[in-house]
């Protein structure tokens, strides 16, 4: 799995002929995961690291991603996005929790490709199998790259492989947030556990029935159904835009 991916990401910045890639870093699992594989896959030099937080992001979050970043000798870079959502909050109605996130999401996208087309460089999404089939994520936000290591990994794999390459102790056991407010959880969000999900997925990819993966895996029927349901309520997220 660790060597397929850092062929993967070697091939693809050559084929784009770019000097190399930049991550937007939370210091969660996934970012950090990408991180450690570019950097085995191009070496420390072809890799920046951008730390996008707001006020509501935690200081000990930025931290732990310095860490990550001088640790892998890194250059890295810290933008404070408050400012340029200020000016949104000037002129249009961000009263809504989930409208104001996606916003975030999207300004740390535009920031990420002002960067990749300044030095030349590939955006690297972070995402995951799990939260994609879910479409737990910001169309034209954390979704927008040019690459995605990870996208083929269920969230429990993803852990695994953390493990596997040396990603801190204390990054793996963290609790998964997208940070976009205070006290948000990926897991509260979703309904149900990743480990609990990651199970789920496989089986309704298979088409296999509610009833039957209840069965088989003795998890609640009504997790399962909601995980189906958001999995076909999201269905267009994963599409490519369509044209008449």
């Amino acid at each position: 799995m660790k060597e397929k991916i850092i062929s993967f990401i070697k091939r693809k910045v050559e084929e784009a002929n770019a000097k190399g890639v930049v991550i937007g870093l939370s210091s969660g699992l996934d970012s950090t995961t990408t991180l450690f594989l570019c950097v085995e896959a191009l070496g420390k030099d072809k890799v920046f690291g951008l730390m996008l937080p707001s006020r509501i992001n935690k200081k000990h979050d930025t931290e732990d991603a310095i860490e990550v970043c001088k640790k892998l000798e890194v250059r890295y870079r810290v933008i404070e996005i408050d400012t340029i959502l200020e000016c949104f909050e000037n002129v249009l109605d961000l009263s809504d929790r989930l409208v104001k996130g996606n916003l975030m999401a999207r300004i740390r996208m535009c920031i990420l490709y002002y960067f990749a087309n300044r030095d030349k460089l590939l955006v690297m999404g972070t995402g995951n199998k799990s939260e994609y089939l879910q479409g737990y994520f910001t169309l034209h936000g954390d979704v927008a790259c040019d690459l995605m290591p990870l996208g083929n990994l269920y969230k429990t794999e993803v852990k695994e492989l953390a493990k596997e390459i040396g990603v801190p102790k204390k990054i793996i056991q963290k609790i998964p947030s997208a940070g976009l407010w205070e006290g948000q959880t990926d897991e509260e969000e979703l309904g149900i556990s990743y480990e609990e999900l990651d199970r789920v997925l496989p089986l309704l990819e298979k088409n296999v029935s509610v009833d039957d993966i209840h069965r088989n895996t003795n998890i609640d029927k009504g997790k399962i159904g909601s995980v189906k349901k958001r999995m076909k309520k999201t269905e267009f997220k994963r599409k490519q835009i369509e044209r008449a």
